[in-house]
């Protein structure tokens, strides 16, 4: 399951990490950051540059949008005045 941080993005660094069986330690060495620096982007408490977000897509054989990228919203509702118009 992804975190969401901030302004609806979602955070999916966690999950695709454990799922490939990497350490914190190990993915911060790989991308050339601090393990801190890991823990704060999957707590989605620090946005990664986009070097850095393209650096740790790779590692994890994804990319930058499963990462990252804006939740799904729900399907819209049709506004009242659109339904009136019969658009």
């Amino acid at each position: 399951m992804a975190r969401t941080s901030a302004r609806g993005r979602r955070n999916a660094v966690r999950a695709a990490r454990t799922a490939l069986g990497i350490t914190q330690a190990e993915l911060a060495r790989d991308v050339d950051v601090t393990r801190q620096t890991v823990v704060s982007v999957e707590a989605g408490d620090y946005a990664p540059s986009v070097y850095l977000a393209l650096a740790i897509a790779g590692r994890l054989g994804t990319t930058v949008e499963r990462l990252f990228g804006q939740e799904p919203e729900a399907e819209p509702s049709r506004r009242t005045d659109d339904v009136e118009a019969g658009r």
